[in-house]
């Protein structure tokens, strides 16, 4: 419950076009700090749990295994930890080039659900919960890949969990 007030009130943060993203080049040590801050830190943490609930508990507990082993007693850059991920994958999804859009990108994006009849359709925008004028810039440009999860009418809900990478503005 405590973990899902700070995912809340990080959010609420990164809805203001004054936010920034969880990972940016830097030139200096101040600005090293200044990154450091508990959006970036809480946002991190819920943006490893869903890829863990996307890759599923074991395909990321042997991502993190690979990644701890590959960098141990060493340096490491955020591109590592998804380098391991697509090692485990075996390519079979780009684990670097769904994250990169998460982490290089403030904000989060709204996603839309419609169904008509038996055909759903999702969409995909960036959220902003108010606009600042004095900070606000285009981010039409912004696109997530943003991995969907669903059940339908028959499966259970323990055995049959489906996943859609929604990775374009719009999709089906």
């Amino acid at each position: 419950e405590d973990f899902l007030t700070l995912i809340f009130k990080a959010m609420m943060k990164d809805t203001l076009n004054s936010s920034h993203p969880v990972s940016s080049a830097v030139q200096s040590s101040e600005q090293i700090e200044e990154m450091f801050d508990t959006l970036s830190y809480i946002k991190g943490a819920s943006l490893l749990l869903m890829l863990k609930h996307y890759l599923t508990k074991d395909v990321f507990q042997a991502g993190i295994e690979v990644y701890l082993h590959n960098h141990n007693y060493g340096t490491a850059q955020s591109d590592d930890l998804w380098d391991s991920m697509n090692e485990i994958t075996n390519g079979t999804l780009d684990v670097k080039k769904m994250m990169k859009t998460w982490i290089v990108h403030k904000g989060f994006p709204l996603v839309t659900v419609v169904r008509k009849g038996k055909v759903i359709s999702v969409q995909q925008e960036k959220f902003l919960y108010r606009v600042e004028p004095e900070n606000w810039t285009s981010d039409a440009s912004y696109l997530w890949h943003i991995p969907l999860t669903y059940i339908t009418n028959r499966c259970n809900f323990t055995h049959c969990i489906n996943a859609y990478l929604l990775d374009q503005k719009s999709g089906m």
